[in-house]
């Protein structure tokens, strides 16, 4: 009978919208020569209904508009809120299911409502995470400013924190044909 204990390998997925299975096994790549047992614990934050609704009042004209932009009422607010809720429960769904069927091992998930980078963050010092993956679609000014997740991660986390662009194999990633259709 064997006596061998076998380690646990903690990654942390931050993802930004449902990961396909593309995604997902590009992520079980990344741990299959790993000796230990890799479980993973993922995180996708939640739209903001508040700043969803500010950002659309801006974008209808602002001061040159001639009427007053109707102000959406707290209950309108709270339905978008709740739509925003119910869209990330199922892409989280989404993303487990493909994750599962690429063979992972899922340890915990969460729909985070707060700010993404603390969530990260809390679960990678919660769960003792060796690692931490951010995967969201390319964001070039926010990269270009060292301002998206995974920047303010690395500089608050002491593991590695990896950034993959969502629905992009490896060969995309690395300076090929950029965007999903490879063109």
């Amino acid at each position: 009978m064997s006596t061998e204990i076998r380690e646990r390998y903690d990654v942390v997925l931050l993802v930004e919208q449902s990961l396909s299975s593309e995604d997902a096994h590009r992520v079980r790549s990344l741990h299959e020569e790993l000796d230990a047992e890799v479980v993973y614990h993922v995180l996708l934050p939640m739209a903001d209904a508040a700043a969803a609704v500010e950002a659309s009042l801006g974008a209808m004209g602002g001061v040159d508009m001639m009427a007053t932009p109707m102000t959406p009422s707290p209950d309108d607010i709270d339905a978008l809120r709740d739509e925003n809720q119910e869209r990330a429960e199922r892409e989280l769904a989404a993303t487990l299911t493909v994750l599962e069927a690429a063979g992972a091992t899922i340890g915990s998930s969460q729909v985070v409502a707060g700010p993404a980078v603390d969530a990260l963050i809390d679960t990678v010092k919660a769960q003792d995470g060796q690692e931490a993956i951010v995967l969201t679609r390319s964001h070039v000014v926010a990269e270009f400013f060292h301002v998206d997740w995974t920047s303010r991660a690395r500089r608050k986390l002491g593991v590695p924190v990896l950034h993959l662009l969502e629905h992009e194999n490896f060969d995309e990633q690395a300076g090929g044909p950029e965007g999903i259709s490879g063109a």
